[in-house]
């Protein structure tokens, strides 16, 4: 039976969720500030696809083309992909699988909600003013010396929301270190832990990086400064490394938290023990301190050295291991395990399949030979999506359908949960598999016109995009009707192992009576048992 005094239902007056300190609702604010940017995302990405069912730029002219796909990036990374998992799901779950009340500065969870929401605001300015065209990275010396729309209020939008990411990492480094209940060993803590752990290194180390650059940017853009404009003595190049930098440990931002939410998946409808725990738990910290150092791979056709080239190849496909003992201990946890094949877990498996190809592409662009050929091609495009879309939206998606019973005390239709999970599966393939074929026949991305002999992939992909939209449709439609409809979920609808499923759902407020005690290691299922 749920407590009367359950975060949903304690109080619903608008400035009581404003002002709240409560991590759950937070997480639900964040929930739904990230719900409307990834249809405001989505919408962009729909329009220039339609665009490309024709060879001929016959539905928007070249200008439009570019603020659209930049609108799709900036919106996508960092409105939506970045603050994803860790500030939905890693603010509502992490007090509850660590036995804490609430994260160690609650106020602060608070302000990194406004700040972000401020950043898209400012954001979103610089779109409706007319949008800005430079792709979502910003790239000088075009941003700085001849992109003449909103480069600066776009750049500011994207300042102001990385001082939310950092004040979220820090108030999860703290509260893990801090906060774990009596017995909560690092080694007894769950999968999704380490990896929100690992995630918040990368946010307070990266992120300040990238703040410095964007302002970098603006100062030469309104005050002519010298730094990246090689007509004022500054260097084009010094953007891409500090851009990138960041940008590449941004990826494990993503991709990280992600992996987290399959590790508990797996797991829990499998029946079984997570396979080389300790293993996947530092392969989160490797792949956090390895993506500091292939920044350069983004690079090999700009110039550089030859000889740092190879280095950044090496790093790349080192960093791939990490990732690669995830897959394996993954796969060898399915093994002769109990699978339950529940909605969740349909999308753990679909995030497995798409990450893998995602990360094979990745050691292709890797090799220096093969990346200068499909450098800037439908290929990059490709790869970049399969990971990212295909391995954090699943992921974020699977997360969502797992715990949506503890956030809400409702279970939703398994069914539509199923065919969604399939709809999604295949309308990802068949928008993003032929942009690998289109890439590697050379086909440049960022181009609202391209030859003929092109154009059958291009429609292939273009409705696949149709049944990928559907296919996100429809658990915004499922999930909202179950709130209504839905039957009571209870405490434990999956009999998974976890401390927040010791709560009631929806879970009161204070989460727990009294602070638990963990006696056993984190995931204690037996082979044998049944769901």
């Amino acid at each position: 039976m749920n407590r009367p005094d359950d975060y949903l239902n304690a109080d619903y007056s608008v400035s009581s969720w404003l002002l709240t300190t409560d991590h759950k609702r937070i997480a639900i604010l964040y929930l739904l500030s990230i719900t409307l940017f990834f249809f405001v995302g989505g919408a962009a990405a729909v329009l220039f696809r339609l665009e490309l069912m024709t060879p001929p730029g016959d539905l928007v002219g070249p200008e439009t083309y570019n603020k659209l796909f930049t609108m799709h990036g900036v919106v996508m990374v960092f409105l939506f992909l970045i603050p994803s998992i860790p500030a939905v799901l890693g603010n509502f779950l992490l007090p509850m699988m660590i036995g804490a009340r609430d994260l160690a500065f609650p106020k602060l969870n608070l302000l990194s909600w406004y700040l972000f929401i401020l950043g898209s605001a400012v954001a979103t300015t610089a779109i409706l003013m007319g949008g800005l065209d430079t792709g979502w990275t910003f790239y000088t010396p075009y941003s700085t010396m001849f992109a003449h729309t909103n480069v600066v209020t776009g750049v500011l939008g994207v300042f102001i929301v990385g001082f939310s990411s950092i004040l979220t990492g820090l108030n999860f480094i703290v509260t893990t270190h801090k906060m774990r209940a009596p017995g909560l060993t690092w080694f007894r803590l769950p999968l999704f832990v380490w990896a929100l752990y690992a995630t918040s290194l990368i946010q307070v180390l990266a992120t300040p990086v990238l703040g410095i650059t964007l302002l970098l940017l603006v100062a030469e853009r309104g005050l002519g400064i010298g730094i990246f404009d090689p007509a004022i003595g500054g260097d084009p190049l010094l953007f891409q490394h500090l851009f990138w930098f960041y940008s590449h440990p941004a990826v494990y931002i993503m991709i990280l938290p992600g992996m987290g939410v399959v590790s508990e998946i797996i797991t829990c409808f499998s029946r079984k023990r997570i396979f080389g725990y300790p293993f996947i738990a530092f392969s989160s910290l490797a792949i956090a301190a390895l993506g500091f150092l292939v920044w350069g791979h983004h690079m090999f056709v700009s110039g550089q050295s030859a000889y740092a080239g190879m280095v950044f190849s090496i790093l790349s496909f080192l960093v791939a291991i990490p990732s690669a003992i995830k897959v394996f201990n993954w796969t060898a946890t399915l093994y002769r395990g109990s699978i339950s094949w529940q909605t969740p877990m349909l999308y753990a498996l679909g995030f497995i399949g798409l990450f893998t190809l995602g990360g094979m592409t990745g050691l292709v662009l890797a090799t220096l030979a093969v990346d200068i050929h499909v450098h800037d091609t439908y290929f990059v495009v490709a790869h970049f999506h399969y990971i990212m879309v295909g391995g954090m939206v699943m992921a974020y998606l699977g997360g969502i359908h797992f715990w949506w019973p503890k956030m809400t005390g409702k279970l939703y239709s398994e069914w539509w949960g199923r065919v969604s999970a399939a709809v999604i599966f295949i309308g990802f393939n068949l928008t993003f598999f032929p942009q690998f074929v289109l890439g590697y026949l050379g086909m440049p991305r960022r181009y609202h016109a391209y030859p003929d002999e092109f154009q059958v992939l291009n429609v292939l992909s273009t409705a696949g995009a149709s049944i990928l939209g559907a296919g996100y449709l429809l658990p915004f439609v499922y999930l909202l009707l179950s709130l209504k409809y839905g039957r009571d979920a209870g405490r434990n609808p999956w009999q998974a192992t976890g401390l927040e499923w010791r709560t009631p759902s929806p879970p009161p407020t204070e989460n727990f009576a009294r602070v638990p005690e963990v006696r056993e290691e984190a995931y204690a299922y037996g082979a044998e048992e049944a769901p």
